[in-house]
């Protein structure tokens, strides 16, 4: 009963810090978050994508083809609450929280000790890292979910072997769903499959079996990475693809001072991407990014505060330490878990490190955190000198996590949704409602690229038909730096709104007789008068709202 009571307080605490001003913290849908929604809505009215294909397995969307695990799982809340902020992230808490419990699972059966996994599923459930991207759209939360229920059946694979058949499912559901697992996966199957060889050749039939499985279902986008469409993504942020590779290479060879062929030897193609590959892979077990500061992407944490509570640092390297010493007979498991978790991001560029590419390691890190804590505790009830502050001690260790836990919250809900609404695309919401207004009234409307593909936010505010979209006769998509740029469709058109051409005073000679709306940012409009100024909430200029009125010019 007792163990059933402290589950349910972990699951309400994990219930609120998902759900508590679910709309309005991150302070905005973010462009992926309404591309994840109106694809999932187009599929839901019409059976087809915002380009027109049946049920497909990848999404073009942006260009960059996007898995299709997150967008098929937002329909049904999309269906029962319409297209709405609070359907496309009512989503992710679900999973969010199912993960929760997931964990409890994967620690119970790891260890056999209930406060364990206990605490384990707690430090999830609390988690920084974990509620921020369970709080929006994110397809790696969603992946993590798949990956924490194959890892609780393969674990359970090594006690009946049948389970790791069961395993291969959600395996493959994570690969379906975000591009991190598709590459981690693999990688850990073959490594464990080295580790415990000898084990898991006990049970050939049975893994020969779940690996035909898994071949069998992986192939679709196996075939279509071939293809190379499915690799869109990775290019936009591969290090091995990266625009300035040569011209960096070529000045670190013109300000070496060593001779010609060791100079060659030393900067090359190779040796350049071995040494980011190598550095963006230990960056992610720095002690800033995991206690101190956490990730430089602003949408992926709340800034100022690790990716772990800092209280959790001594049990994790203590649990470490102990599970080492014991020659635990999952250790070498949750050891290649993590370390091939970690492999992805590292052949990335942007904003290194990375949680959301490495949240797959996030579990390692909250079990390990759980059985150092118990050992601790365990150690010092069992230790004479020791037994008398075990109180003393327990309290301390509450109260810095409370103190900790209290910044972390305060910073989440008042500080950063203030600060950083600009990162998560604030403002057009607010902009779409003034066009859903006032849409009769124009004949064109105008809305500028510079805060990004403001075409997805409008066809998202507006609930707009998906089959009226994807065959307007108007409609002007075109490719460039492989992404794709809606430029019209409707009465919209999507300029950069500044560019020679592009201009207020361009566009009005061009369609000298239209009533025309203008959205611009702030300073776009200079002596025109604004029908509607949105600020961001730190309160900066977001955008300006203006129009053109050819009886009154």
């Amino acid at each position: 009963m007792k163990k059933l009571i402290i589950l349910f307080c972990i699951f309400a605490l994990a219930i609120f810090l998902r759900t508590y001003k679910i709309t309005q913290v991150p302070p905005a849908l973010n462009w992926d978050e309404v591309s994840i929604g109106y694809n999932a809505y187009s599929i839901l009215k019409t059976g087809y994508d915002e380009w027109g294909e049946f049920l497909p397995l990848h999404f073009k969307s942006y260009g960059e083809y996007k898995l299709p695990g997150q967008i098929y799982a937002s329909i049904p809340a999309i269906f029962v609450f319409g297209l709405t902020p609070f359907a496309i992230r009512i989503t992710p808490v679900l999973y969010g929280v199912i993960t929760v419990f997931l964990m409890y699972l994967l620690t119970k059966e790891l260890f056999r000790k209930e406060s364990i996994a206990l605490w384990s599923s707690f430090f999830l459930a609390s988690s920084p890292w974990h509620i921020q991207l369970t709080r929006a759209s994110f397809e790696s939360s969603f992946a993590l979910m798949w990956v924490v229920l194959g890892m609780w059946l393969f674990v359970k694979g090594f006690a009946n072997a049948k389970y790791w058949v069961a395993s291969v499912i959600p395996f493959v559901f994570a690969i379906y769903t975000y591009n991190s697992a598709r590459a981690f996966l693999p990688i850990f199957i073959i490594v464990v499959f080295v580790v415990y060889a000898k084990k898991i050749l006990k049970y050939k039939k049975e893994f020969l079996f779940a690996g035909i499985i898994f071949a069998i279902l992986v192939m679709p986008i196996g075939l279509f990475v071939l293809k190379g469409e499915g690799s869109a993504r990775y290019k936009l942020v591969s290090v091995t693809d990266e625009a300035g590779l040569v011209p960096r290479i070529e000045e670190q060879r013109n300000i070496s001072k060593l001779p010609a062929p060791l100079t060659t030897l030393i900067h090359n193609r190779y040796t350049y991407i071995a040494s980011t590959v190598i550095k963006n892979y230990l960056a992610h077990f720095s002690v800033n990014f995991l206690f101190i500061n956490g990730a430089g992407h602003r949408q992926h944490h709340v800034q100022g505060i690790g990716e772990l509570f800092a209280i959790q640092a001594p049990f994790l390297l203590l649990g470490l330490y102990l599970l080492t010493k014991n020659k635990y007979k999952f250790l070498p498991l949750i050891i290649v878990w993590n370390l091939t978790a970690q492999i992805p991001v590292a052949f990335t560029l942007d904003s290194i490190p990375h949680a959301l590419r490495t949240l797959n390691a996030l579990p390692t890190y909250q079990i390990v955190s759980a059985y150092g804590l118990v050992e601790f505790f365990k150690y010092v009830k069992n230790t004479n000198k020791l037994i008398k502050y075990h109180t003393v001690i327990w309290v301390i260790v509450v109260l810095l996590f409370i103190l900790q836990f209290k910044g972390y919250v305060n910073n989440l809900f008042n500080i950063y949704p203030v600060k950083y609404s600009k990162d998560w695309q604030y403002g057009n919401k607010e902009v779409v409602d003034y066009i859903k207004a006032h849409y009769n009234d124009y004949d064109l409307i105008v809305f500028t690229r510079h805060y990004g593909e403001p075409h997805m936010f409008t066809l998202f505010y507006l609930q707009y038909d998906p089959r009226k979209f994807t065959t307007d006769p108007g409609l002007v998509r075109f490719e460039t730096n492989d992404w794709v740029r809606v430029q019209k469709f409707d009465k919209f058109y999507f300029p950069d709104l500044g560019d020679t051409g592009t201009k207020y005073a361009d566009i009005v000679a061009a369609n000298s007789d239209s009533k025309i709306l203008f959205i611009g940012k702030g300073g776009d409009f200079e002596n025109k008068k604004s029908l509607l100024n949105v600020n961001f909430l730190d309160g900066s200029d977001a955008f300006e709202l203006v129009a053109y009125n050819p009886n009154e010019n």
